[in-house]
């Protein structure tokens, strides 16, 4: 028999795996020579991909082979604890050469992996002007605006024409920043007041006037906004990129949307971990680290546990009275469970996304309450139909279908309003919503379903 031909992305992972053993070989060998053109023939994206497959022993002898350096825009691609790893094996001279090499924001990225002393030492080593300007982003909180901004941009005042602004962009490259698509339009107070497209501006002729050719502001982001609401603005206006204003609504910097990417990227996963109650899921954690981002979680819901268990307890002569019904409670408390957890992935996701606000958040909250009772429904008749034909016992069918039909609508209403609830109250709703909502899934479950039992079956 022949063998299926492999598609496109097994080769491609046979690929990966080759270089990553042919890199661990080279490393072993103390070829640096073969390491640096490999990493060199690379994009930067999948050269930090690549070492990031090592272990920290041999990413650590990477860099050493290199001369105690790497490449600054492959170290700007590795994730926040290999760069850490990397910083820390290149010299003070290494990184500062790095930091030249970088955009403000992507300078900034690195200086937070240092620590204090470090830090310091390296700001020393640079340009008066550059240790100003990244200085100046460490008075921002982490996570805000004005620490993902960076400080190259360019402007141009309103009277300016078209051929003015390609004059003043060709004669000064060295002062603007690598990549950037718009020029801000700006007063002459610096507040801006629009932007050009590059696009636009090489497709008008010289005389026209930049005001003439400007789009009005849509964004407004100033320098604390947090990085959660940059880039929900990033997604509503679809940017390429924003400028940043401060206090007094001047232009300081912009904010591009390859930043953005990792931004949402990041923020989705915060939010996805949450919602198991997990803060981290990183491969380079520890069992430690581990251990200290769930645990907390966990004895949260252990206490829940115990207050479901307490109903159970509530009702042990029930039990006591008539097995079937130990049976059947953990039918009622996992589809409870199950139907709860989908309305709040899907409330949460909303929230995010700002499409609960006002009647939306109204609409949501109907929507979800007549889901659970369709759901309800259907599920008791089906419930109720297995537990007829298991037990032979038409009452016992009737009491598990109206607890399960009571079990989903109360799951659609819940998983709905303690997001919006959490939210009222300034609470994060990823984070905390799980543990409640389960509880008072597990709670109506287990009551609805022996407490009717015991008012008609005994």
């Amino acid at each position: 028999m022949s063998e299926t031909p492999a598609t496109p992305a097994e080769d491609g992972e046979e690929l990966q795996e080759q270089l990553v053993s042919e890199l661990r070989d080279a490393i072993d060998d103390g070829d640096g020579d073969w390491v640096s053109e490999t990493l060199s023939s690379l994009h930067p994206a999948d050269a930090s991909d690549l070492l990031e497959q090592l272990s920290t022993e041999r990413f650590e002898a990477t860099v050493e082979l290199l001369g105690g350096e790497l490449p600054a825009e492959i170290l700007i691609e590795l994730r926040e604890e290999y760069r850490e790893d990397a910083v820390e094996v290149m010299s003070d001279e290494a990184v500062v050469e790095a930091l030249d090499e970088l955009d403000t924001d992507d300078a900034t990225a690195v200086l937070e992996d240092l620590d204090e002393d470090r830090r310091e030492r390296i700001l020393d080593d640079l340009e008066p002007e550059d240790r100003a300007v990244l200085e100046a982003s460490f008075e921002f909180e982490e996570d805000t605006a004005g620490r993902l901004m960076q400080r190259d941009y360019m402007a141009a005042p309103e009277f300016w024409t078209v051929g003015e602004a390609i004059d003043f962009a060709r004669d000064n490259a060295e002062d603007l920043p690598t990549d950037f698509y718009e020029i801000y339009v700006v007063d002459p107070m610096n507040k801006p007041l629009g932007y050009v497209l590059l696009s636009q501006l090489l497709r008008t002729e010289r005389a026209i006037k930049l005001a003439d050719i400007m789009v009005v502001m849509n964004s407004d982001i100033h320098v604390d906004m947090d990085q959660e609401e940059v880039a929900y603005q990033f997604q509503k206006y679809a940017l390429a990129s924003a400028p940043v204003k401060d206090h007094e609504g001047r232009l300081v910097g912009m904010i591009t949307v390859d930043d953005m990417v990792h931004v949402i990227q990041e923020e989705n996963t915060e939010d996805l971990l949450a919602l198991a109650n997990v803060s981290s899921a990183d491969g380079s954690d520890t069992v430690w680290e581990s251990v200290k981002a769930r645990a907390p979680w966990l004895a949260v819901n252990l206490f829940t546990a115990f207050l479901a268990s307490a109903i159970i307890a509530f009702f042990e002569g029930a039990l006591d009275r008539l097995v079937q019904l130990a049976i059947l409670m953990p039918v009622v408390a996992a589809l409870a469970g199950n139907a709860g957890s989908q309305g709040l992935a899907g409330a949460v996701r909303a929230i995010a996304e700002r499409e609960m606000e006002g009647k939306a958040g109204r609409r949501a909250v109907v929507r979800e309450t007549l889901t659970g009772l369709v759901n309800g429904v259907i599920f008791a008749i089906g419930v109720g139909l297995i537990a007829f034909f298991w037990f032979q016992k038409m009452d016992l069918a009737i009491v598990l279908a109206a607890a399960m039909l009571a079990s989903f609508l109360w799951a659609g209403v819940s998983g709905i309003l303690v997001p919006l609830a959490l939210k009222r109250m300034g609470a994060d709703p990823a984070v905390a919503s799980s543990v409640f909502v389960l509880t008072l899934t597990d709670t109506m479950a287990f009551f609805s379903f022996l407490g009717l039992a015991t008012l008609f079956l005994l």
